[in-house]
C-alpha cells in the first residue's frame, strides 16, 4: 500500500499527517536496506553495438548496519525488571503472548533501517458502548486480551506532535486473509474536552491490483469483525487516561533532512555515498575474477582430432575458438590477466571504515578477510565511539520499555479487572557482556564503596547484574557465620 492512498485515506476521515514527499526518503532508505535501490543497482552499458542491461552487487551493508545495532541493543541480555511477582508475571504473559522480544528485535532493526518504528497497544474482548466508553468498568469478558501491534516507518503517520514528541498519530497496517488484502487503520488521538486519549479503528478492503494506484477511492470499508486481526475490537475505544497506547522509537539521531518532520532518520541516512563505495568496490572485485579469468584461445584445427571427436568439452569456457584468418600463429595461445586484488582489498576496507565512523561504530569495526566482510572484535571497549553511541541509543529504547511496561500494567488493572499495582518500580538493564570496562569506572566504584558513598548491594547490582532482593540475599549469605562445630 503506498502512503499516497493512506494520506488520502486520512484526509478523508479529517486528519492531516506529514508530506507525502517524507514517505519517498523511506523509500529510499527500504531500497538500500533490501540491497536493491533501482537508479544504482540496475543499469546499463553500451558495449560498442547496443546498451546491455547489468546488476551491480551488493556487500549488504546497510542491511548489515541495522541488524548489528538491533543486536546490540535488543538482545537476550536485556531484561525489564519490575519490582513485584503478580507486575511481573503478568507482564512476562503479555510479552510472551505477543512473542514481543523476538518482534522487538526485528522491529528495532527497522528502527535503523527506516528511521523509526511503533509499538502499539489494544484491547480485544473488553465491553464498550457506542462512544468507546467502558459498561463495567472491571468486568472481564470471556476472552480478553492485550495485543501488541508492531508498526514499521512507512505505516506511521503523526496527526500532531509538541517539541518532537507525536502526541497523536495514525498506524496503518496490511493483513492478508483468503487471499485478501486489507488495511487496518489506527487513529489514536486525544478527546481535546476529556484531556484523555481515544483509539478509532478502521478496516478497508483493498481491491485486486489496486493496492498502489493512489487515492481513497481504491479502497472499500469493511467490517472490523471481518478478519481474524480485528476482531472483537470496537470501534471506537475510549483509554481514560491521558498517556496514548502507542510507544514511537527512533536512532537517538537529529533528523536533519526535515527538522519539523517529527520522525526519525535511517541510521545510514547520511551515509548513503559510503553505501555507494561499499558496492561499487565490491562489484568491481567480482568483474575482476570474472574478466580476469584464464582464456585460451586455439585455432579450428585444434578443436578436433583425426578421427573427427573433439578435443575440449563444448561447455568450458576457458576455451575460445577463434576464427579461420589464415595466419600464421600458435595454434594454442593462453591469456591470462593480472588481478588487482589486493587494490580492490584495501580500497574495501577503507571504504568500510569510512562506512563504519558515518554510522555510529567507529573504525575498524568491519573487517574484509578471506572474501568475508565480518565483525572486527566482538569487544566493546567502555571508552570508544560505539560504546558511546550504544548508551545513545539506549535512552530511547529504556524509555520505550518503560513506558511499555507502565502502560501494561494500567491495561491489566484498569480493562482486565486484575490487581495489579502501576506504580510498582521498573527498571531496564541492558546487556553487557560484550563491553571491555578500562577499569577505571570499576576502580572508582571500589573507591566509593570503600568510603561508605555506594553500599555493596547497589555494587552487586551494577557489576554482577543482580536485582535488590539477589544482591541482599548474597551479601547476607556471605555475612552468617559458618558452623565450626564437629559432629558428634
Amino acid at each position: 500500500m503506498n502512503s499516497e492512498t493512506i494520506l488520502a485515506t486520512l484526509k478523508q476521515l479529517g486528519y492531516e499527517s506529514v508530506p507525502a514527499s517524507w514517505y519517498r526518503h523511506i523509500a529510499d532508505w527500504d531500497a538500500w536496506y533490501r540491497g536493491s535501490v533501482p537508479d544504482f543497482h540496475s543499469y546499463t552499458v553500451f558495449n560498442g553495438m547496443r546498451h546491455v542491461r547489468c546488476r551491480k552487487l551488493t556487500a549488504g551493508m546497510a542491511k548489515n548496519i541495522a541488524e548489528s545495532w538491533a543486536d546490540l541493543l535488543m538482545n537476550a541480555g536485556l531484561s525489564v525488571t519490575l519490582e513485584g511477582g503478580p507486575e511481573q508475571a503478568f507482564f512476562d504473559a503479555v510479552c510472551a503472548a505477543n512473542n514481543f522480544r523476538t518482534m522487538m528485535n526485528l522491529y528495532e532493526e527497522y528502527t535503523f533501517a527506516l528511521g523509526t518504528s511503533a509499538v502499539v497497544l489494544r484491547l480485544t474482548g473488553v465491553p464498550v458502548d457506542g462512544e468507546g466508553r467502558l459498561l463495567e468498568p472491571g468486568a472481564v469478558r470471556p476472552s480478553p486480551a492485550i495485543a501488541v501491534d508492531f508498526v514499521r516507518a512507512d505505516g506511521i503517520y503523526p496527526l500532531s506532535w509538541e517539541n518532537g514528541v507525536i502526541r497523536e498519530c495514525a498506524f496503518a497496517t496490511a493483513h492478508y486473509d483468503g487471499g485478501r488484502e486489507y488495511l487496518y487503520l489506527q487513529v489514536h488521538r486525544r478527546d481535546r474536552e476529556e484531556q484523555t486519549c481515544l483509539v478509532e479503528n478502521y478496516l478497508y478492503r483493498v481491491p485486486e491490483g489496486a493496492a498502489d494506484t493512489g487515492g481513497a477511492a481504491c479502497l472499500e470499508r469493511a467490517n472490523l469483525n471481518a478478519i481474524p486481526v480485528t476482531r472483537g475490537i470496537a470501534p471506537v475505544f475510549r483509554t481514560h487516561s491521558p498517556e496514548p497506547l502507542f510507544f514511537i522509537n527512533t536512532p537517538n539521531i537529529a533528523n536533519n533532512l526535515a527538522p519539523d518532520v517529527p520522525m526519525g532518520i535511517s541510521v545510514f541516512a547520511n551515509a548513503v555515498d559510503q553505501l555507494m563505495d561499499c558496492d561499487n568496490i565490491f562489484d568491481s572485485l567480482n568483474s575482476e575474477f570474472v574478466l580476469g579469468r584464464k582464456r585460451i584461445m586455439v585455432k579450428p584445427e585444434a578443436v578436433r582430432s583425426l578421427d573427427g571427436e573433439p578435443l575440449f568439452d563444448a561447455n568450458d569456457l576457458v576455451f575460445y575458438i577463434l576464427p579461420e584468418d589464415g595466419q600464421n600463429r600458435s595454434t594454442v595461445q593462453e591469456i591470462t590477466a593480472t588481478l588487482r586484488v589486493d587494490q580492490h582489498v584495501a580500497g574495501l576496507q577503507l571504504a568500510l571504515d569510512l562506512l563504519g565512523l558515518k554510522c555510529g561504530f567507529g573504525p575498524s569495526h568491519w573487517k574484509f578477510d578471506a572474501g568475508h566482510i565480518t565483525t572486527a572484535t566482538q569487544i566493546i571497549t567502555a571508552n570508544s565511539e560505539e560504546y558511546r553511541t550504544q548508551q545513545k541509543h539506549q535512552l530511547v529504547l529504556e524509555s520505550l520499555l518503560l513506558r511499555f511496561a507502565r502502560t501494561v500494567l494500567r491495561l491489566g488493572r484498569g480493562f482486565l479487572g486484575l490487581e495489579l499495582d502501576t506504580e510498582v518500580p521498573i527498571s531496564v538493564d541492558f546487556d553487557r557482556s560484550t563491553v571491555e570496562n578500562d577499569g577505571e569506572e570499576f576502580e572508582r566504584d571500589i573507591s566509593m564503596l570503600e568510603h561508605g558513598i555506594l553500599s555493596k548491594e547497589e555494587f552487586r547490582e551494577k557489576w554482577l547484574n543482580e536485582d535488590p532482593e539477589t544482591a541482599k540475599d548474597a551479601l547476607a549469605e556471605i555475612s552468617s557465620p559458618l558452623s565450626t562445630e564437629s559432629p558428634a
